[in-house]
């Protein structure tokens, strides 16, 4: 009998240097790791627009969160790059490409950015290595991203990267701190035929 499954995906561990960045993969065993992760979390602007699957609230659960991701790019299923300054290595926040479908050839985008790194364009900058990286190097077709109503900053941020905004789907995410309430999304989609945009803008 023909075995038919689909073949175990290479693991993404890339490195990614351009616009004044280096991306590379969260290291759970790292400690300056573990502490961006969790001031990532627990800033009330990521608490504003993003509830996670799980609350992440002290150095075990940042850790265990950073392991799971680790494990998500050893299977090839996302990957969530630790966005740093390539002059000197400071961790500035954090871009990930997630829940992806390698059969219809599509995932999902996310960032966040640290406080004292926010007005750099750091997530304008980090989004587009990161959607570069899922077109040319994991062969994906479409990138979709998407943000709650009224986020006019991560708005924009999708334009400047390319990403048309498509519709609104209604409560398609949870309220803010809240599993029982939802929101709705801007949805914005990227193809990979679509022109990459020039940066910085001319």
């Amino acid at each position: 009998m023909t075995d038919i499954r689909e073949p175990h995906p290479a693991p993404l561990a890339p490195g990614l240097h351009g616009h004044g960045l280096a991306l590379r993969p969260w290291d759970p065993e790292s400690a300056t790791d573990v502490e961006a992760w969790l001031r990532g979390h627990v800033d009330p602007e990521f608490v504003r627009w993003n509830t996670p699957l799980r609350t992440i609230t002290d150095t075990a659960g940042a850790r265990l969160s950073l392991a799971g991701k680790s494990a998500d790019g050893a299977a090839g299923r996302a990957m969530a790059f630790c966005v740093t300054d390539a002059a000197d290595g400071t961790i500035l926040g954090q871009v990930g490409v997630n829940m992806i479908d390698r059969v219809l050839s599509f995932a999902r985008v996310g960032y966040w950015i640290l406080p004292e790194a926010r007005g750099r364009h750091v997530a304008t900058r980090s989004l587009l290595l990161a959607a570069r990286w899922a077109f040319t190097e994991v062969g994906l077709h479409r990138l979709e991203l998407g943000h709650a109503l009224g986020h006019d900053a991560s708005c924009r941020i999708a334009e400047r990267c390319g990403f048309r905004c498509e519709g609104t789907l209604r409560g398609a995410m949870w309220e803010s701190g809240r599993r029982d309430a939802f929101r709705d999304v801007h949805l914005h989609g990227r193809l990979a035929t679509d022109p990459e945009p020039e940066w910085p803008r001319a």
